[in-house]
């Protein structure tokens, strides 16, 4: 897809700058929050189509990446900042509605946002994200638990800090591409930005502490409540996820009461960029009203 359309703004909110690629015009606003370790560019592929569809989308580079503000403490990026943070984000657009979009930690930030209903919402995206409620339950059995390792090494001072470092950030280029379905989708001007993100003074620790700050607060996120998600919300998971089992998406009807489930076979956990051409068929879809297609109705 052409990304001349695509323009970078910044936004004021919560107190914080926000560094936002934009696409598209008018009062409706869909919102995409990225994961880790990925910046504003991952929804490359998905700005133009939301544009097309008639919306004003925005991709901030979310607390702590890229030229977003960068505060220092581990306690800066507790969940509720982070949910303050879209609740800022969508008061200062303006827009008459709301369409939350969400992959990997920015989906987590997009759940908790609809299940407390911060802000109405029109519909809600999710991309290989398990609901909390389900993650904390399943991250106790062995086959979540040991993908899950790197949460409990990223717990450690500064050395995961120099080993995602080195040689100019190469460990997360390598983590996209040696783990996608398909790597040609990950091109070099790409995973440099995520690497040149990556390697800013203080970056990597404001990136990995998302996971310092859920490490003291996740026995809250286990034990609160989840009432139903009222929104329309479609959840779209890539199968070759290595850092997620399939299983986590498993009763995630009992907390949304509307939802559409369609999984996506032999593409892994970076699936808006791995599959764009399924992703967006299928955000389209369910955008418009329409049935969502399976994934194989997609090809």
């Amino acid at each position: 897809m052409a990304h001349a359309s695509i323009e970078t703004i910044t936004v004021q909110a919560n107190g914080q700058r926000f560094e936002v690629d934009t696409c598209g015009q008018g009062d409706r606003l869909a919102l995409c929050l990225h994961g880790f370790p990925e910046a504003a560019i991952s929804w490359r592929h998905q700005l133009p189509l939301l544009a097309g569809l008639g919306y004003r989308a925005w991709a901030p580079n979310q607390r702590g990446y890229g030229h977003t503000s960068r505060p220092p403490r581990v306690a800066d990026y507790r969940t509720d900042l982070l949910v303050a943070d879209v609740a800022a984000l969508v008061d200062a657009a303006g827009a008459r509605s709301v369409t939350l979009i969400g992959h990997d930690w920015g989906a987590v930030i997009a759940w908790l946002f609809a299940t407390d209903r911060v802000r109405p919402l029109e519909r809600l995206v999710i991309m290989n994200a398990p609901h909390p409620a389900l993650f904390a339950r399943r991250v106790r059995g062995p086959r979540q638990a040991l993908r899950s390792w790197y949460m409990l090494f990223f717990q450690v001072p500064l050395l995961p800090e120099f080993a995602l470092r080195r040689n100019r950030a190469e460990p997360i280029a390598r983590a996209f591409r040696s783990t996608a379905a398909d790597p040609s989708g990950f091109p070099d001007h790409v995973l440099d930005l995520y690497r040149a993100n990556a390697c800013e003074p203080g970056a990597l620790t404001a990136m990995l502490n998302w996971y310092r700050a859920l490490a003291r607060d996740g026995w809250r996120l286990a034990r609160r409540p989840y009432p139903p998600i009222e929104t329309p919300t479609l959840l779209i998971w890539g199968e070759a996820d290595v850092a997620l089992t399939k299983d986590t998406t498993v009763g995630t009807e009992s907390y949304v009461r509307d939802l559409t489930l369609r999984y996506l076979p032999g593409v892994s956990h970076w699936v808006q960029q791995d599959a764009p051409d399924v992703v967006n068929a299928m955000l389209a879809a369910f955008l418009r009203g329409e049935h969502v297609p399976q994934a194989a109705q997609c090809a």
